[in-house]
């Protein structure tokens, strides 16, 4: 009988152990370090999981079905892909979660890393805080102010469920005919590179020793993308996605400098550009984006490509597909945003790696750096949203942070016509003042593209303050405020203490902007020359860049550039009225023609209107 007892006992005590060894899985255990996870996943993978991880597809055709089918890494939202106009931090989150029971149902439950654009805020999504553009916040030059946005950031993002965002863009824009000059911070490298403390608030401060090793701070946090890899900025006469012609010590020396503390702060992906350097398009170029990117500078989180960017490397798109994966693939790019043509892409660089024309190494590099962001990140033991994190979307304290930024971005260019008379801070208490313009009242006009759609659009499109409102909060009671978009004479004939005129650049976004004439478009200038001419006025210029003004500066007694601020307008009402001082700096160089263009400070032939760095100040109250 005890040796029935015995063998059952062993029999049981074997299948335990069977079933531990079964159960335990070290690329599960949190305890063990992340390389020793990465090796034992990567060692388990197939080819079709790990080329599932290198694909990143859309939103819209990420069903849970077709994410376990072909073990999908990543899902993003493009510009304006959304669950459902108006969608709430819950509806995003069910969205994400539902794509995670997919990915998480597969034989080794790889989760996925859902991406979006949130490049001035959560910007795609409903009643998100939007704050100023990157042209604005260069304005600032407070690395810390842009932190402390970057945090904010990334807990909205998280509020919605989504754990990795596109941003920042590090772009030196070097002409403002260029359509996403309004997305970089400024022509100077040194401005782009100190803030980039943009990536410590969204991910987290690295520790000091992760030299190019990518972190991120808990489920608090999100991933963060330095774009676009490299010279997106530098394109010949601003056309988005062309050819930056530059020798290599300019490349060097202008638009590679704020990668360098992308990675030093730990950024966990880096996205290339669209665009070409010399005749190369940056998708194809091998010595940029391996010897240069990941063996010299020790980049250790992974590359993706922009949407569609391997099917640009041949014009037409798409002409030469495979040729374009063993470009993009061969050239170091490790997650490939597809976004539709998945299968197509899933089934080319399968027979590529089988028929040995793209090595597995290679393969392996890409899966092992993904796994590593992914890893490192916490995904694995926490791949489903945080329910409890959706009061933070469009949060009070984040909307005033957003307004803080906006009156440190405000640049003033002019007050009075001459020094002994100035006009701002314009008084509280006043008869009856006069606001004008396309932008006084239009949210939509000025959080500018890449809000709520990719273009973003004119109208009230979202929460948040107009300026008009702001003013009409900031007067005293007493004052008549009148405003008309487009004053006609009866208007105009009226008397005013002051007038203020808001107008600027209708939204757009990427190619959609580029613009060789920069002028303020109409009725702007003759809404300036009709109510300049009637009463004292300030215009405020809404615009993702310095415009055509040097005709109507003299009929204005100010001028005030306050790029895209984003939905607190008040912040434009706090300065305007004296609450708070003008302290904003000229990002970039205001022209006098755009036959000048391309100038940038420090050429040889620098004659501009407004020089980088300019900026009067006014004493504030507060």
């Amino acid at each position: 009988m005890a040796s029935v007892h015995k063998a059952t006992t062993l029999v049981l005590m074997f299948c335990l152990l069977a079933l531990g060894r079964a159960e335990y899985l070290k690329y599960k255990d949190p305890k063990q370090p992340v390389a020793v996870r990465i090796k034992d996943l990567l060692g388990r993978m197939t080819l079709a999981e790990k080329i599932g991880q290198m694909t990143q597809i859309e939103r819209e055709n990420a069903t849970a079905d077709a994410l376990a089918k072909y073990f999908i890494g990543s899902v993003l939202s493009g510009g304006g892909s959304v669950p459902a106009p108006q969608a709430s931090a819950q509806a995003w989150a069910a969205m994400v979660t539902e794509m995670q029971k997919g990915a998480l149902s597969t034989r080794l439950g790889i989760p996925i890393i859902y991406g979006i654009d949130a490049v001035h805020g959560h910007n795609n999504v409903y009643k998100a805080t939007i704050f100023p553009h990157n042209v604005g916040l260069g304005a600032t030059r407070d690395p810390d102010l842009v932190k402390r946005i970057g945090e904010a950031t990334a807990l909205e993002v998280r509020a919605t469920g989504i754990p990795y965002a596109f941003a920042p863009c590090i772009a030196v824009c070097r002409d403002p005919r260029w359509g996403r000059c309004y997305e970089s911070y400024s022509e100077d490298p040194k401005v782009v590179q100190s803030l980039t403390s943009l990536i410590s608030g969204l991910q987290g401060d690295a520790p000091a020793d992760s030299a190019g090793r990518p972190y991120v701070g808990g489920s608090k946090k999100v991933a963060a993308c330095a774009k676009h890899y490299v010279g997106d900025g530098g394109t010949h006469n601003g056309i988005n996605e062309n050819n930056t012609i530059i020798d290599t010590h300019g490349l060097l020396s202008i638009h590679m400098p704020p990668y360098y503390n992308s990675i030093i702060r730990g950024v966990s992906t880096v996205m290339v550009s669209y665009s070409s350097w010399n005749g190369v398009k940056m998708h194809a170029n091998h010595f940029l984006v391996t010897d240069f990117l990941k063996n010299k500078l020790k980049f250790r989180g992974f590359v993706i490509s922009d949407w569609e960017g391997i099917d640009r490397i041949t014009t037409p798109p798409h002409a030469n597909y495979s040729y374009s994966i063993e470009a993009g693939v061969g050239a170091g790019i490790d997650m490939i945003m597809v976004p539709f043509r998945y299968t197509e892409f899933i089934d080319d660089l399968t027979t590529q790696v089988q028929n040995k024309v793209i090595p597995m190494s290679r393969i392996d590099d890409a899966v092992y750096r993904i796994l590593r962001v992914k890893f490192t990140m916490g995904l694995f033991e926490n791949p489903y949203p945080d329910s409890s994190l959706a009061g933070e979307l469009g949060k009070q304290e984040h909307r005033e942070l957003a307004r803080e930024a906006v009156r440190k971005s405000l640049v003033l260019l002019k007050n009075g016509k001459s020094s002994y008379a100035p006009l701002l801070p314009l008084p509280k208490k006043a008869g009856k003042i006069l606001v004008a313009g396309s932008h006084a009242n239009d949210l939509g006009n000025q959080c500018g593209g890449w809000t709520i759609t990719w273009q973003g659009s004119s109208g009230n499109t979202t929460a948040g303050t107009t300026i008009l409102s702001g003013i009409e909060a900031t007067v005293d009671p007493s004052t008549q405020v009148v405003y008309s978009e487009s004053p006609d004479s009866g208007v105009l004939a009226d008397k005013y203490d002051y007038a203020i005129v808001v107008v600027g650049e209708p939204p757009y976004a990427e190619t959609f902007g580029d613009n060789l004439n920069l002028t303020i478009p109409a009725p702007g200038p003759s809404v300036i020359q009709s109510v300049c001419g009637a009463a004292k006025c300030v215009v405020v210029l809404i615009s993702g860049r310095p415009l055509v003004v040097e005709p109507y500066l003299g009929d204005m007694d100010a001028l005030v550039a306050a790029w895209l601020p984003g939905s607190e307008g008040q912040g434009v009402a706090d300065v305007l009225f004296g609450d708070y001082g003008f302290t904003g700096k000229l990002p970039r160089t205001w022209f006098k023609s755009v036959d000048q263009l391309p100038m940038n400070v420090g050429d040889a032939h620098y004659d501009p209107l407004f020089p980088f760095g300019f900026g009067l100040t006014t004493k504030g109250t507060k």
